[in-house]
């Protein structure tokens, strides 16, 4: 023990050391301990260093604290070391850092208040802790009530939950939510919704039972028991509850910071209400019981809606209106009664001021006298031997009786609705067993503690007791269970307590006895307690300072109580005569009711306990009540003793459970933790004494196989054999000296408090060597790794550098060298530019001196010859001028003249064209205006070449002028020669040269001015010409930018288009995906409800003894199906007539039925209108795409389309065509009428019907094309004409400023624009017009190709029989009216319906006269061979009379073999109506699905049921197609029903039904269904009835049969799932084990019942191949694949949310294997597609998150972007619930948590924090046509269906 104390005791180990403020303060040794110190030195963890003194007395060392792998453990028994101080720091870090409220703590489970609404106790939560051991799964009230509830039923034993704790600690709602989860689980046993009821009485109880107090604002102010009876199939039947001690005092008192009970505040803030009125009720703070506590109102709770809820819960209970109202005058009364006001008439009497406001209205609303309630208020009736005295009450007595009656009252309306609501929660069903909830008030003590306090204590001093002995035993049991040698354990018994409250001479007993005495006091009582407790038990204690209290000693602490009150409280007196004042109303039924069992006396001696004042009035006794008189009342202490008996007796009959709340903190603050107070409650509900009771004996539990595995690293390889038994016992002797420390059991090992820690830490020190080592000889090796990269990189670093120095000399020599030659060659070379730049200096100054003077000489010369060739040129312009002014002038007077001659010509042809025949001449002499337009567009071009040649004659001139300009020009430089040459003659022509000079300088400027002018001009045209170039080349720029815009827009809009048509497509998937889901749930609704109705059925068939003769037809033949696709009256009738017959024959709870059928009819009417709602979303999703579709083509046809100008003209052709037509029509008719006695000649008639109204209907439709087409033309043409026409009219504008003489130009180019236009619109014309011919010719060939079939059908009819030759006739109207069917369902297929239906009821009509025409052949046939038999036998008698015998052996007769044809099956099966019951009995209700799957084609049945349906049909029998149909889903509902749990029968049937869905639709003649069908499966559609309502019916069957499969492959795998997902080590050694404490988790070690992930993938193999082998759609496997794998991960990560222990880097790295297999198993089926994958996506981030890093803001934001899939919920309760395995894993910092919180807080997702393990993705049945022939099909004799006939 010393080698062990030192080993633990060493530098850095950490303890616990008192403090003041935190209880216990964590510090760490800085010095070893050694044996013998009187000191410790110590460091907090702040810093400070601390000398802690060892007491020299008992030298204990402090606690030692846990390692930090077992801080935060789910039960507190699974510490190593088990002491106060670790308790609270283990709860404290699960409540403040974890935000874990429950913790368990051996049997107990503690519960620590949050002070806030927490996501963890619905629905998903429930079913996620159903089925669940108790300690798989993180410590929670659920699996508390779980656990009961598996117990009872497991054990047959009653069990009970014990709920206790201070007020404000939780124990109400605690108790809630296990009843909740009771209700949830079980169900109840019939539809009276018993659990409903259950839950609504806590609404009820809340409402009068608690209050507000300064510790809590719903505090419980009475004890209650409810226990939940269950019937033999542990389904809830009903319950009962008992009350204990009623606060009474809080109506009439209420402290600071306190309220009344909740029932007045409400009906105060209902007060406004209608039905109030009449209460007189205002606000709370007018009324005295409600206003004392000055807090009237809770934050956060609605009064009125409160009260709302209440009546609600009342009603459900089946307190009706009425008396509820009456409840409510009782509760306002009491309010008035509050607000009486007592007035002093002198010192010894009082008085009521008449008239009082409050009075009157307590009487009126209790019906009751103001002149007695008045009287007996203030006066009380004395009793003596001999008279009967009244005296009056001072004031105070008076107030004092007022207020007890008001308790009076409300305590016996309290046990009126007590009693009301076990009446509603009572049945009559027999009780198996029961679940007790008992939420009683904790241990209390306050500063002043009166008789409550006492009565509460005393209560908690006896459970306390049960506690004690209930751990005590079980410890018992679990040490004989593993043989280990039993020693007593030394625990506190509380028995001396309770003797001291409940002995005889007890507390109690003198209470009662001192209640009996006339004069008893308070004091008196006080002193008897002092005589007779004081010097006899030391529980038992006086104050010093006060002579009226005592002081007891109590489990939790001592607790001092005040004698004033207790006497009263314990009588609780009532005056008599006002109760008998109460007794004697007559309008009010309910308080006479109220006191019906009230007792004759007040008190218990029958008289008043005081005396004093003056008799008024005296009276004689009345001896009826002598006998009266003398019975005893039983005091209220009394009372409790006997009921709490009654408690203690009830639990111990029963297997307790035990819930500790613990309130954190006194200010209601969420998620504050005070140490102090929570120690205090620790220590005062028992926890502490469960912790030292485990500490005293082996609190730490392992198996053998865990402790091998956990400490095998602590074993050698010799060490370790075969038997891990002996191996665990050989180890534990060498590191364990002391025997004592541990003991071996038959499957575990028992280790003392502490062991456990110090194998941890021999563990760890063993890791952290082996760390050490392995880190040694890895840094070794990285080092030497390193050393020798340096070395290698350091010769390579010299090699280069050498390398590169040697470069560089050779580079520097090299250099200096071509620096010298550079030197050399670049001074020669700038010399040589030196003297070149000079010598080209003189050359340029010589040759631009000489250039210039020839340039003067030169220019001379040019400026005279230009000067006479400007004078020619000017002349001659001016001339022409001239000239083209009286041209244009002419002209002008010749248009205007023409112009005014054409304006007469063109108002004669206006007259002459208003004529018919004018018009058409107009349209013959079309082409000879075309010719001649052509001849004027020859002469035209004719002009265009003249006026061409004419261009290139003058361009010829001008460059033959331009040929003598320059002759002339050298001319004149050889005249200059000659000028040089004869200098000698300057002189003689000087004078020549003065003349010329004046007439050249008056050239000169004339030329000046000419050239100012052209310039001028010029410069003018070139400006015009550039804005002309600019404006057009704007014009051209906005012309792109517009195009390039339209395109853009066009873009833009087809995008825009595309994203809001697919925004608007996946919104409409969406919600059609969720309105399927709808429609899916309320089929499973509608399911459940026909299941139960059924069920009822049964049940009332079973009870009903009256049974009728003769045959009566059984449920199954009736389903709601049926009822809602009828298709006639008389089945109707029929169907009606049998459900009265039904309702008769039952007839025994009407109610129930109709509620039921209610119920039912109103989830049809749900079920039709989400059926219409999905159909309208459908419909508005074609009609949005319609639109949009639209649109886009409007779009695209207005930028494309673009057709001719003008089809008026053809309107005489067409017209001509028509006439032709009917020219042709009336000759065809006259052929036709020649043969008109032709039996057929009615045919051609209805042809040339058709044909007639076919061709009006093209000429309607023709002028509607040709009506559009001009609209669309018109448009385009104002679009053409503002986008193409704007560059030629600026052209035109340019052209008439530029020149009036290019006008004609422009008239020519408008011309041919016009003339091109008309040569347009003339071919067009012309194509549509031979288009319009050959249509019309096909046409005309059609129509004669019919004649010649009409007359070769009626030459072929007329070669026939009469027989035959009808029957023909037929076969050709049937034909006929086909193909009329077909072209209309082409042309309009609104009309083709109607017309489908006439022609139907035409062939129907044809049939049947076709079918009496067979049956009088064959009639006639029969006789035929009969006559034709006996004209046989006469002929063969007399051959036979006239044949030798001779003859007859000569020529033997030998068998012939005649072979039999083949016949043509059709596909169809025929039964007889009576065997309808045999073919669904053989083929569905008898029929063995594993046969048929293995040994029979897939879907069998279908078809065959198929067959026989097609039969009924082809027969036109709507009675047998219904019959049919109805018999089989009914069977199917049957079959379903009885082997519903059976994996292969839904399978086989869910496979079935689809395929006879896809047979309905494949054979139902809907061109959509028969694509895939070959010619001789369209042969075989279904002709007489449409059953696309049968098929909806099919359908919604197949989706409850998916919902069925779905459960019973989910109840299959549910067991393998956590089992094989997360406890399973797949990879083996990599997860460690953690001590488990007592609550014992399922082991990881997989023994031979343990499912494995291999059972799994087992599992899911043997679903897949069963279902293909049923012949199962694919995709309809997808989908059942992808929600197993949604259950598989949804099961999964709710589990890994609600177990701490499974959150670990280990733990994730083994999911995420198996998660890794399951995609295998995925890739191996072939199934990656299905979107199973994604299911998983969750799980998979969860496992991830468990691995990476989570410490600095980059793992933060790294965690952000990976966990998408996870809700902010799920990613924080996994960072709290990560749990280090090894001391070397960290946990997470509560700052990181804060840090994801922070910036998860943006998005946008539910609070959820469990996945729906119940959701079901909405199943779609895609169409899946067979290519399997139905006349192929053969019937197996195995089948026994030969009483079907193939046909």
């Amino acid at each position: 023990m010393n080698r062990e104390l030192e080993y633990m005791f060493v530098h850095s180990a950490r303890v616990w050391i008192p403090d003041a403020e935190e209880v216990w303060k964590s510090a760490e040794l800085t010095k070893d301990y050694k044996n013998g110190d009187a000191t410790l030195q110590l460091m907090l963890e702040d810093g400070t260093a601390v000398d802690h003194k060892l007491d020299p007395k008992t030298k204990n060392l402090p606690y030692l604290r846990n390692p930090d792998i077992l801080v935060g453990e789910n039960d507190l028994t699974a510490l190593s070391y088990l002491h106060e101080p670790a308790v609270l720091h283990n709860l404290k870090v699960r409540f403040i850092d974890s935000k874990l409220i429950y913790t368990y703590c051996g049997i107990v489970l503690v519960a620590i208040n949050p002070y806030e609404t927490l996501p963890i106790y619905g629905s998903e939560i429930i079913n996620a802790y159903s089925g669940q051991n108790m300690g798989d799964m993180d410590p929670h009230i659920f699996a508390v009530a779980e656990e009961a509830y598996k117990q009872m039923a497991r054990d047959e034993r009653n069990q009970s939950i014990i709920v206790s704790g201070e007020s404000g600690a939780g124990k109400t709602v605690s108790a809630k939510y296990a009843m909740r989860y009771f209700a949830t689980v079980s169900g109840s046993a019939s539809e009276a919704n018993v659990e409903e009821k259950v839950l609504a009485s806590n609404p009820i109880m809340e409402a009068i039972g608690n209050a507000k107090t300064t510790r809590n604002d719903n505090s419980s102010r009475f004890g209650k028991y409810i226990e939940i009876g269950f019937d033999n199939r542990y389904r809830i039947i009903g319950a009962n509850m008992r009350t204990y001690l009623l606060e009474k005092s809080r109506v009439v008192f209420q402290a600071d910071e306190e309220r009344n009970y909740h029932i007045f505040y409400q009906l105060c803030a209902s007060a406004n209400q209608p039905e109030f009125k009449n209460l007189r009720l205002s606000s709370a703070n007018d009324f005295l019981y409600t206003r004392q506590g000055r807090s009237p109102v809770i934050e956060g709770i609605d009064d009125a809606k409160e009260l709302r809820t209440t009546r609600h819960a009342f009603t459900l209970l089946g307190i009706n209106e009425s008396y509820q109202v009456g409840l409510f005058q009782v509760l306002a009364a009491i309010l008035h009664l509050g607000n009486v006001e007592i007035k002093d008439r002198d010192s010894d009497s009082s008085l009521i001021p008449p008239n009082n406001r409050h009075l009157t209205a307590f009487c009126e609303l209790v019906g009751v006298t103001y002149q007695d309630m008045s009287q007996w208020l203030c006066h009380r009736k004395l009793k003596t031997a001999t008279e009967t005295y009244i005296k009056p009450l001072p004031r105070l007595q008076a107030t004092n009786a007022r207020d007890a009656l008001s308790k009076h009252i409300y305590a016996k309306l309290f046990n009126w609705i007590v009693e009301h609501v076990n009446k509603a929660l009572i049945t009559n069903v027999k009780q198996h067993s029961f679940i007790g909830v008992l939420d009683i008030y904790g241990f209390e003590t306050f500063e002043i503690n009166s008789f409550e306090q006492f009565c509460i204590n005393y209560a908690n001093e006896k459970l306390q007791q049960q506690f004690n002995m209930h751990v005590f035993k079980l410890e018992q049991e679990e040490y004989m269970k593993e043989q280990i040698p039993w020693t007593l354990i030394d625990f506190y018994d509380n028995q001396p307590c309770i003797n001291l409250i409940e002995a005889k001479m007890g507390i109690l007993d003198l209470l009662d006895e001192e209640c009996k005495m006339p004069k008893g006091s308070d004091d008196s009582w006080a002193q008897k307690l002092y005589n007779t407790h004081l010097k006899t038990c030391s529980l038992f204690e006086k104050p010093r300072m006060s002579n009226r209290a005592f002081i007891i000693q109590h489990f939790a602490d001592k607790v001092e109580y005040q004698c004033e009150g207790f006497l009263e409280k314990n009588k609780d007196t009532v005056n008599e005569e006002q109760i008998n004042v109460l007794k004697a109303s007559k309008k009010f039924n309910l308080l006479v009711e109220l006191f019906h069992d009230e007792e004759k006396a007040t008190t218990p001696t029958g008289q008043v306990a005081g005396t004093g004042g003056r008799t008024r009035l005296s009276i004689k006794p009345d001896k009826g009540r002598d006998t009266s008189s003398k019975e005893h009342k039983k005091t209220v202490g009394c009372q409790f003793r006997n009921s709490l008996q009654m408690l203690m007796e009830t639990l111990n009959a029963t297997t307790p459970h035990y819930v500790r709340c613990i309130k954190p903190n006194d200010f209601k603050q969420a998620f504050s933790f005070d140490p102090k107070r929570a120690v205090q409650q620790l220590r005062a509900c028992g926890v502490l004494e469960t912790i030292r009771i485990s500490a005293a004996g082996f609190p730490s539990r392992w198996t053998y196989q865990e402790f091998f595995s956990r400490y095998r690293v602590l074993m050698k390889q010799k060490d370790v054999l075969p038997d891990k038994k002996l191996t665990c016992k050989n180890v534990l002797e060498k590191l364990v000296q002391d025997q004592d420390k541990y003991q071996f059991g038959k499957t575990k090992i028992f280790f003392r408090a502490g062991q456990v820690a110090y194998l941890e830490k021999l563990r760890a020190d063993k890791l952290r060597v082996a760390c050490i080592r392995i880190q040694k000889t890895i840094r070794s090796w990285l080092a030497r790794k390193k050393y020798l990269r340096q070395r290698s990189a350091a010769i390579t670093i010299q090699r280069f550098t050498r390398g590169y120095q040697a470069r560089c000399l050779a580079k520097f020599m090299r250099r200096t060298q071509a620096a010298t030659i550079i030197q050399k060659y670049q001074r020669m070379c700038v010399e040589r530019k030196r003297y070149r730049q000079k010598q080209a200096a003189a050359l340029a100054v010589q040759t631009i001196l000489r250039a210039y003077m020839a340039r003067q000489k030169y220019q001379a010369l040019l400026r005279e010859h230009k000067a006479i060739i400007i004078q020619k040129h000017v002349r001659g312009w001016l001339a022409r001028c001239w000239y083209k002014r009286c041209l244009e002038a002419i002209v002008y007077l010749q248009c205007c003249i023409r112009r005014m001659r054409a304006k007469r010509e063109l108002k004669k042809l206006k007259i002459e064209a208003r004529s018919v025949e004018h018009f058409k001449k107009l349209n013959k002499g079309m082409e000879n205006k075309i010719m001649q337009l052509q001849r004027k567009i020859d002469e035209q071009h004719k002009d265009n070449r003249l006026v061409s040649e004419r261009l290139v004659s003058l361009e010829s001139s001008y460059a033959a002028e331009s040929e003598r300009m320059r002759s002339e020009l050298s001319r004149l430089r050889g005249v200059e020669e000659d000028a040089k040459n004869k200098t000698s003659q300057v002189s003689s022509l000087l004078e020549e040269l003065e003349r010329l000079k004046k007439e050249l300088s008056v050239t000169q400027q004339e030329k000046k001015t000419i050239e100012d002018w052209a310039q001028k001009y010029r410069s003018e045209m070139e400006t015009m010409v550039s804005e002309l170039k600019d404006q057009n080349g704007l014009l051209k720029k906005e012309k792109d930018d517009l195009n390039r815009m339209i395109q853009e827009q066009s873009r833009q809009m087809t995008e825009k288009m595309a994203r809001a048509i697919a925004q608007e497509t996946q919104q409409l998937e969406t919600d059609l995906n969720e309105e399927r889901s709808r429609y899916q749930n309320l089929l499973t609704e509608h399911l459940r409800l026909e299941e139960k109705y059924d069920d009822l059925k049964e049940e009332l068939a079973h009870s009903s003894n009256v049974s009728k003769p003769g045959h009566r037809r059984t449920d199954s033949t009736h389903s709601s199906n049926e009822s809602e696709y009828t298709y006639n009256s008389e089945y109707a009738d029929t169907e009606e007539g049998s459900r009265a017959r039904e309702d008769v024959t039952r007839g025994m709870d009407t109610s129930l039925t109709l509620k039921l059928q209610k119920r039912v009819t109103e989830l049809e009417q749900e079920k039709q209108s989400l059926r219409n709602e999905l159909e309208n979303k459908e419909d508005q999703f074609q009609r949005a795409r319609a639109r949009d579709d639209a649109q886009f083509r409007k779009a695209r046809g207005a930028e494309l389309e673009y057709e001719s100008l003008k089809r008026q003209e053809l309107e005489s052709e067409n017209k001509k065509l028509r006439h032709d037509l009917a020219e042709m029509r009336q000759s065809l008719l006259g052929d036709a009428a020649t043969g008109a006695g032709a039996p057929g000649s009615p045919a051609y008639k209805v042809l040339l019907d058709q044909l007639n109204a076919s061709c009006e209907e093209l000429e309607v439709r023709k002028e509607e094309v040709l009506i559009l087409r001009s609209q669309l033309v018109s448009q385009k043409e104002a679009v053409h004409h503002k986008e193409t026409m704007t560059e030629p009219s600026v052209f035109a504008q340019d052209v008439n400023k530029l020149k009036d003489a290019d006008e004609l130009r422009q008239a020519y180019v408008g011309l041919k624009d016009t003339n091109r236009l008309l040569e347009q619109q003339l071919q067009t014309q012309r194509r549509t017009y031979d288009s319009e011919v050959e249509s019309l010719r096909g046409e005309l060939q059609n129509v004669k190709e019919e004649n010649n079939r009409q007359q070769q059908l009626l030459a072929q009819n007329l070669q026939l029989p009469p027989e035959a030759r009808i029957e023909a006739s037929l076969q050709h109207e049937i034909t006929r009216l086909t193909n009329e069917n077909l072209e209309l369902m082409a042309d309009d297929p609104t009309a083709s319906r109607e017309a489908r239906v006439i022609i139907l009821r035409r062939m129907v009509d044809l049939m049947e006269q076709l079918e009496k025409q067979d049956r009088t052949i064959r009639k006639l046939k029969k006789q035929l061979k009969v006559y034709s038999k006996r004209i046989g036998e006469m002929g063969a008698g007399q051959t036979e009379g006239q044949t030798s015998p001779g003859q007859m052996v000569e020529e033997p007769i030998h068998p012939v073999n005649i072979p039999r044809r083949e016949k043509d099956f059709q596909g169809m099966l025929e039964y007889k109506k009576e065997d309808e019951m045999k073919l669904v009995k053989n083929l569905i209700l008898e029929l063995k699905p594993r046969g048929v799957a293995v040994n029979l084609i897939p879907g069998l049945p279908a078809y065959i049921l198929f067959m026989c349906l097609r039969h009924a049909d082809y027969v036109n029998d709507d009675q047998k197609v219904r019959t049919l149909l109805t018999s089989t889903i009914n069977s199917i509902k049957k079959i379903l029903k009885k082997r519903g749990d059976d994996f292969e029968t839904v399978s086989f049937w869910l496979a079935n039904t689809c395929r006879f869905l896809h047979c309905l639709k494949q054979y139902s003649g809907d061109e959509a269904f028969m694509k895939s069908n070959s010619s001789r499966q369209n042969e075989h559609c279904l002709s007489n009835f449409d059953l696309a309502e049968y098929r909806q019916v099919i359908s919604d069957l197949a989706i409850q049969i998916y919902q069925q499969l779905v459960k019973c492959m989910e109840n299959i795998l549910q067991p393998m799932i956590v089992s094989g997902m997360l406890e399973h080590e797949t990879i083996q050694g990599v997860s460690g084990v953690k001590p488990t404490g007592l609550r014992k988790r399922t082991s990881s070690i997989a023994d031979e019942g343990t499912y494995t992930l291999d059972s799994i993938l087992r599992q899911l193999s043997a679903f897949h191949s069963t279902m293909c082998q049923h012949g199962t759609d694919p995709e309809l496997i997808k989908q059942v694949v992808k929600q197993l794998f949604y259950i598989i991960g949804a099961v999964t990560l709710n589990n890994l949310l609600l177990r701490k222990d499974m959150c670990s880097w280990s733990k994730g790295m083994q999911i995420r294997y198996n998660v890794s297999q399951l995609e295998e198993w995925l890739r191996d089926k072939g199934l990656m597609n299905c979107g199973a994958k994604e299911t998983l996506e969750p799980l998979i981030q969860a496992a991830q998150l468990l691995q990476v890093k989570k410490k600095t803001d980059e793992d933060a934001d790294a965690i952000c972007s990976m966990c998408h899939a996870l809700t902010t919920a799920q990613i924080v309760k996994v960072l709290n619930l990560y749990t280090p395995v090894n001391e070397f894993e960290e946990r997470v910092s509560v700052a990181f948590i804060r840090t994801i919180q922070t910036r998860l807080r943006d998005r946008c997702e539910s609070p959820q924090l469990l996945m729906d393990t119940k959701m079901i993705y909405p199943v779609t049945f895609p169409f899946n046509p067979s290519s399997l022939a139905l006349e192929t099909i053969q019937i197996p004799t195995s089948l026994n269906l030969s009483f079907l006939t193939r046909v």
